[in-house]
């Protein structure tokens, strides 16, 4: 069967539907992965293609076999790629190894072995020859947990309705991405950033001291396009933990440059130095706080943003529970 190419549906960032709304939302974990729709023609193949529409299929050669899993029903799947670590939580480090293999069959079959993946369904958009996008989220849902797709490298898992509010605690609790929010009415909004569907992720928030920057580019010419940040370890040298690039107003930004100026320095504050072409050092002095998801398992911070400067804080006060070969 020839199956219809199908965007995904893309959620909105947001917060928690009002209360007096909950019952009218499902919601599911947020997952730190590949986005996938997959295509299931009925013939024992797959097909798996990234949000962008590129075939991704043979960089995730273990989950070939799910092209037999509903026999002769062709189907449209939406899903995630995970990399899971020991706790089983989602690392996106973890998965990186294993993305952008899909043209290297041989290396992608190593990877498999050091790195299995799994994959989570929670939509199908298309089952048996019939469109189901104009379906509402529940009818959808209750298609999909109908079809029973559950193997060793794939699952359904299962979504709440109501109780939002406990869902996203829940995911804070155990160090997990984010909540989506769907509303039960929805209907499948293919390539469409909708308010029907809202991600809510979990960000974290520390102190950090700025000990260098780089030239923006464009209309940020002679401003900073991004400050690189670290905090003190035990012994109290400066580990670097990333670059910060976005956050500020343009006046903020402006007025940052010139606190950068007058800390200028020749020497970089960090141990060791981090490779960051162009960098202009400054004296540690100046204290941030940034937010961010999560840290890589090298202490780095994923998808920092810029809070506010600290002037309340000296930079010996930024320190952090860094990993242990950073500490």
């Amino acid at each position: 069967m020839t199956l219809p190419l199908i965007a995904p549906m893309l959620a909105t960032p947001g917060t928690l539907p009002p209360a007096a709304q909950d019952a009218r939302w499902a919601y599911e974990t947020k997952q730190d992965g590949q986005r996938v729709v997959v295509y299931l023609p009925g013939d024992g193949s797959v097909v798996l293609r990234a949000r962008s529409g590129e075939e991704i299929t043979a960089a995730y050669p273990e989950l070939l076999p799910i092209g037999a899993a509903l026999g002769g029903t062709a189907a449209v799947l939406d899903g995630e790629v995970l990399a899971l670590d020991e706790q089983g939580r989602a690392d996106f480090q973890l998965l990186q190894s294993r993305m952008g293999l899909a043209h290297a069959p041989a290396r992608a079959a190593r990877r498999a072995a050091q790195v299995p993946v799994h994959l989570v369904l929670f939509d199908v958009m298309h089952l048996a020859g019939h469109s189901l996008i104009g379906q509402s989220y529940t009818r959808r849902r209750a298609r999909l947990e109908e079809l029973g797709l559950a193997g060793p490298f794939w699952s359904t898992p299962g979504a709440l309705v109501g109780h939002g509010a406990q869902a996203l605690q829940a995911t804070r609790e155990h160090g997990l991405e984010g909540l989506v929010c769907k509303r039960l009415d929805s209907v499948y909004e293919p390539g469409v950033r909708s308010r029907a569907w809202i991600k809510i992720r979990n960000m974290h928030g520390e102190d950090v001291v700025v000990g260098g920057w780089q030239p923006g580019k464009g209309r940020l010419t002679g401003l900073p396009g991004a400050v690189l940040v670290g905090q003190r370890d035990a012994a109290g040298r400066l580990r670097y933990v990333g670059s910060v690039g976005t956050g500020w107003s343009e006046a903020e930004r402006t007025e940052l440059a010139a606190l950068l100026r007058e800390h200028a320095s020749d020497v970089c504050p960090f141990v060791p130095a981090p490779a960051a072409p162009g960098a202009h050092w400054v004296l540690p002095r100046l204290v941030g706080e940034v937010r961010y998801s999560t840290r890589t398992r090298a202490g780095l911070l994923r998808q920092p943003s810029w809070l506010r400067l600290r002037p309340d804080l000296t930079p010996g006060e930024s320190t952090a529970d860094l990993p242990d070969h950073l500490a």
